[in-house]
């Protein structure tokens, strides 16, 4: 597949190295075209799987099968309003947590909503917007696994379609894809998702490497 990142920021990092080693063709876009290109050099050393990585500018968005806003919640929104119109029929994908300074809280306004489906909103109804990778913490993707166990994903979205595109993206990186269903349960993603954030900072915390893992016999 065909997949643009906005963003050249650490998760940027780590969901490109896994759609690499999937396999995927990669282009990172962002504000600061130089990071981009840095970005872009880092993957390129890095990389150890048969995927293709390069930079471009916004027109990357046009010829991609998947964009992925690796970029804070307001920053996506606001991403998803100006490119909506151009994105019918792609996969949009929300990483976004929506949280405060002091993680005691989410920001989404109104209540019983998610990022995830406000940038549904914003984008428009032709957009197939899926909500992937807000549980996993950047290191963590770089790696692929915490402590030999390979990272579960949790998808959300309302196009089947489009949740069965993310998780063969997920899958081919290494990851273990989770199929939660409809858009509304980001609500619970981004929920649990703080309080795992919250965990990092506690005294004996995980510094942000750990994972969320459904266990099954």
């Amino acid at each position: 597949m065909k997949i643009t990142i906005i963003g050249a920021g650490n998760m940027a990092r780590g969901i490109a190295t896994r759609a690499l080693a999937g396999g995927h063709t990669v282009t990172i876009t962002a504000k600061d075209p130089g990071k981009a290109v840095l970005l872009v050099d880092e993957l390129r050393e890095q990389a150890d799987g048969a995927g293709r990585v390069g930079a471009a500018d916004e027109s990357a968005v046009d010829q991609a099968d998947i964009v992925v806003l690796a970029v804070p919640f307001d920053a996506a929104r606001q991403l998803a309003t100006s490119y909506g119109p151009r994105l019918g029929g792609k996969v949009l994908i929300d990483i976004s947590n929506p949280v405060d300074a002091s993680l005691d809280a989410l920001v989404v306004a109104p209540d019983h909503t998610s990022a995830a489906e406000q940038i549904a909103e914003a984008a428009g109804a032709e957009v197939r917007v899926v909500k992937a990778f807000n549980t996993t913490f950047a290191t963590t993707l770089v790696a692929g696994q915490v402590n030999g166990t390979p990272l579960d994903v949790f998808i959300a979205g309302d196009d089947q379609g489009a949740r069965k595109e993310v998780v063969e993206l997920v899958a081919s990186g290494g990851l273990n894809p989770v199929d939660v269903g409809a858009l509304e349960h980001a609500r619970q993603l981004e929920g649990f998702q703080l309080l795992h954030m919250a965990l990092q900072l506690r005294d004996g915390g995980h510094g942000w490497a750990s994972t969320i893992k459904i266990v099954a016999p």
